[in-house]
């Protein structure tokens, strides 16, 4: 642990870990053996870091020039085994920022500049690209790559060996080796005990964006004009928020 690392109460460091000079350890971290954390990183409360994992080193982008950029991780994550985590670029706003309660598995690897948000689950040997946002609830299954620039919104589950290239609404259900959207993730809307209404809502709002008249935006934008579905309102908010983006579109 080097000089200068600002260590809260009931942390515990294993051995042959490095704990760099900028770092921030909230109350009650848990830092097991062979870790590196290391760069201007913060980690929350009660998050478990287990060995090999590398947190907080710099960009692997050829434009960073050593620029003082951050990663912040907040509470109550766990990371496992030889994940990697970066921070931030500052073409890229200079920080990288997990959200809470996540479960990141051996492998995967989190880039500069992303968002990710609140009990996201990413599974093994999982890369999540550079500047992608991954909002809350997102699950991201094992040997899958996001593209850089990506958008996963909310609830969204992509299925294991999964390539994503083009942003996510939220709920969808994402699979195959170029992925496409393959209806809703139902298995997550049901586990979070969301009403049979909003969910039958929500299959009629996917089919309203694969067919019908005028371009993909245009069918959301008249979606979100007759819906009462806050779920559906969320959905259309995602893809009406960024009108000069590529989604994956209903199968």
């Amino acid at each position: 642990m080097e000089d200068g690392a600002e260590i809260g109460a009931g942390v515990s460091v294993g051995a042959f870990t490095l704990i760099g000079p900028e770092v921030v350890l909230a109350t009650g971290v848990d830092v097991r053996s062979h870790v590196v954390v290391t760069g201007q990183t913060e980690i929350g409360d009660g998050t478990v870091i287990f060995p090999f994992a590398s947190i907080g080193e710099v960009p692997q982008d050829l434009k960073f020039g050593g620029e003082k950029t951050r990663l912040i991780v907040g509470a109550r994550n766990r990371i496992r085994e030889h994940v990697t985590m970066n921070t931030g670029t500052a073409q890229g706003g200079g920080e990288t920022v997990v959200g809470d309660d996540g479960l990141f598995m051996a492998g995967c690897h989190i880039a500069h500049d992303c968002r990710i948000g609140d009990r996201v689950i990413v599974v093994n040997q999982t890369a999540v690209a550079g500047h992608c946002q991954i909002e809350d609830d997102v699950i991201i299954g094992g040997l899958s790559g996001i593209h850089q620039w990506v958008r996963i919104g909310q609830g969204a589950i992509i299925g294991a060996l999964s390539m994503v290239t083009n942003d996510v609404v939220p709920y969808g259900l994402v699979t195959g080796p170029r992925a496409e959207l393959d209806g809703l993730n139902l298995v997550g809307l049901k586990r979070r005990g969301v009403d049979r209404a909003d969910i039958q809502a929500l299959r009629v709002a996917l089919l309203t964006l694969k067919q019908g008249e005028g371009t993909f935006l245009e069918r959301a934008r008249r979606l979100g004009d007759e819906t009462d579905s806050d779920y559906v309102r969320r959905m259309v908010d995602f893809i009406t928020g960024a009108s000069d983006r590529s989604f994956l579109v209903p199968k």
